[in-house]
C-alpha cells in the first residue's frame, strides 16, 4: 500500500517514512500544503498523513479541497495544537483521524492500519483466496495453515494480487501502490518479486496475463 505524509518537520517527516517503509508500506513525501495537495491528487493513495500547519496552504484547506475534489482516501491529520477546537475543524474538513504532537510511533502505525482496514475495498483485514491467507494486520501469510515467510515488499506486492484476487491486476497498478513516485528503475521489477512469490506459494499460484499482468489463482 502507498501512504504520503505532507509534513514540513523534515526530520519527523523522514523518521516517519523510514519507520512506515519498515512496515512494508510505500511512502512518499512533501513538505509544502501546496505540493501535498498536487501529489495528493495526482498520486494513487491508500491513506494519507496530513500536517495542519504547514507552509503554502495549511492542512484543513489541503484537506478540504481533496474532499470538495471527491477523493475519498483516508486522512489522518497531525497537528501540535491541542483542543476541541482544532480536532472539530479537523474533522469538519473531512478528516478521518487526529493526532496530537508529540506522539508515540507505535500508535501512530495503529491509526494507520485502522484507517486502511475500515476502508470499504480492505474491511476485512485478513484476505482468504482459496487455502492462501493474508492479514493484512499481522502481515503474515499462510498456505494450506502453514506460515510462509515474506520481506516486506513480497508482501506488499501479494497483498495487491489479493485485493483483487481474480482480477488481472497490471505491473503499472502494484507499482503505483507498492513503490514510491520517487521510484525511476525498470518496469520488470515486478517480474522479480512475483518469481520469488511463485518460488514460496507455489509455481501455480499467480498467473501471467501477457500484456495485461497478473492474476492471483482463487482455486486450491
Amino acid at each position: 500500500m502507498r501512504l504520503l505524509i505532507v509534513e514540513d518537520e523534515k526530520r519527523l517527516a523522514l523518521s516517519l517514512a523510514k519507520g512506515l517503509m519498515a512496515e512494508g508500506y510505500a511512502v512518499d513525501v512533501v513538505h509544502d500544503g501546496l505540493e501535498g495537495l498536487h501529489q495528493a491528487s495526482e498520486g494513487v493513495y491508500d491513506l494519507i498523513v496530513l500536517d495542519i500547519m504547514l507552509p503554502g496552504m495549511n492542512g484543513y484547506r489541503v484537506c478540504g479541497a481533496l474532499r470538495a475534489a471527491g477523493h475519498d482516501v483516508p486522512i489522518l491529520m497531525l497537528t501540535a495544537k491541542d483542543g476541541e477546537y482544532d480536532e472539530a475543524e479537523g474533522l469538519d474538513t473531512g478528516a478521518d483521524d487526529y493526532l496530537t504532537k508529540p506522539f508515540s510511533y507505535v500508535v501512530l502505525v495503529a491509526r494507520v492500519k485502522a484507517l486502511l482496514r475500515r476502508r470499504g475495498r480492505t474491511a476485512q483485514p485478513v484476505l482468504r483466496v482459496g487455502s492462501l491467507t493474508v492479514d493484512q494486520g499481522s502481515r503474515k501469510v499462510e498456505r494450506d495453515g502453514a506460515e510462509v515467510a515474506l520481506t516486506a515488499k513480497e508482501f506488499a506486492v501479494l497483498e495487491q494480487l489479493a485485493l483483487r484476487a481474480g482480477d488481472v491486476v497490471s505491473k503499472a497498478e502494484i507499482l503505483d501502490h507498492v513503490w514510491d513516485f520517487a521510484y525511476e528503475g525498470d518496469l520488470n521489477i515486478i517480474e522479480v518479486y512475483v518469481s520469488a512469490l511463485r518460488r514460496k506459494l507455489g509455481a501455480g499460484s499467480i498467473a501471467t496475463v501477457r500484456g495485461a499482468g497478473y492474476r492471483l489463482v482463487t482455486g486450491g
